[in-house]
Formats: C-alpha cells, structure tokens, sequence
C-alpha cells in the first residue's frame, strides 16, 4: 500500500528545489504558498524538457501540493529528471529503489542510481553508495570502494562519513592505516556534535602523543 508520507520522507524532504536564477515564478509561487501556480509553472517547463522543473513537479504530484497526489506520474516526472541527469533526482530514485516504495525493491538498481548522483558530487548518495559496498548490499562488498565513497562525503560534510572514515583510517580497512587521517575525520565529526567521535579522537590524539 502505498504511503504518502513515507515517500515524502525517502525522496529527500521532498521539498521543491531552489532554481539557480533568483527571478523565477514558479519558485517564488511556491515560496509564497501559492502552489497551484508554482505547480502549473513547473508542469509548463518540465513538458519543456527542463530537468529541475521535472523533479519539482514530481515532489508536488507527490506531496499534493497545487495538484491531486498522483504518485504515478510523481515517479514518471522523477524518473524523467533522473534520466535527464539531475542528481538530486537519481538519489530519490535509489532512495525508492532501496526501499520498495512506488518501484519493485532492486538494490542493485540503488547502487546504480546512487552511483550516478554520487559520481556528481551528490553527498547523500556517496554516504548512501559507499554503505552499499560496506555491507555488499546491491553490490559486491568492496572496502577500498566503500571507503573512496565514504571519504568523497566526509569531504562534503556529512557528519556520519566523517566518523566512519576515521575509523577505517585507524582500522586500516580500505584504506592505508593512518592515524593523523583517522585524528582529524574523528575531529571534524566532533565539531558536528558526534559524541563518540569525540572519544575516539582522544583515544587516537593520545596514541600519536605516546609515539
């Protein structure tokens, strides 16, 4: 059975995304609650071939916003966007693939899907497309992939990429076995609030100390 909000949860807060151009109707619609507008703007530009009006489209099919809930064409929409290259919408569609929601559940075609969005520097995907290889889920399991993955988000700052490629560097699994590396990821992370980091970055500073 399908689950609206459950959707609206896996494809990334669902909510319409920010054009680059500042004057843009549709967006400003969509800003001042004025969604049947924004909603016929997108559907008016996404028919026109434009990838980002696809995927705002898409979210409003799927959250009802200016429209009926449609989540057949929300996925037709979403899935237009995803072909076309937009990597925020090649997420979504592995996030729906991992998850069985709207599509026949194939972890192989997340990793598919991840992998495109995370080769565009989609940090969500990288976090989402190293944890595939970490567990060989939709992928053989590959620790020097999952790492390279892990490592790409850390940079992009996701928090809990941050803590696990400080653990592979201290562990040495995927990756050369390098305390410094391991010291200043476990740092970052705990900057962002992770608590465990924070022990084990004492842990690690206190090892380099005693060297």
């Amino acid at each position: 059975m399908f689950h609206l909000m459950q959707i609206v949860y896996l494809v990334a807060s669902a909510c319409v995304v920010a054009p680059v151009v500042a004057a843009d109707r549709a967006w400003q619609g969509y800003q001042d609650g004025n969604y049947v507008v924004a909603a016929k703007d997108y559907e008016r530009r996404a028919r026109q071939g434009e990838k980002l009006a696809q995927f705002n489209y898409a979210m409003m099919l799927l959250r009802g916003e200016g429209v009926s809930v449609d989540p057949k064409a929300g996925l037709q929409w979403l899935n237009r966007a995803a072909d076309g290259g937009l990597a925020q919408a090649q997420f979504a569609m592995g996030l729906l693939y991992e998850h069985g929601e709207l599509v026949a559940k194939s972890l192989a075609e997340a990793t598919r899907w991840f992998g495109l969005a995370a080769q565009q520097g989609h940090v969500g995907a990288q976090q989402n497309l190293a944890t595939q290889y970490f567990l060989g889920r939709g992928a053989q399991k590959d620790m020097a992939l999952a790492a390279k993955w892990y490592l790409k988000a850390a940079e992009g700052g996701d928090m809990a990429s941050q803590y696990i490629i400080g653990t592979l560097y201290e562990q040495g699994d995927g990756i050369q076995k390098d305390d410094s590396q391991a010291l200043f990821w476990f740092t970052q992370a705990a900057r962002q609030g992770d608590m465990a980091a924070g022990i084990r970055a004492k842990v690690v500073a206190r090892r380099l100390a005693a060297e």
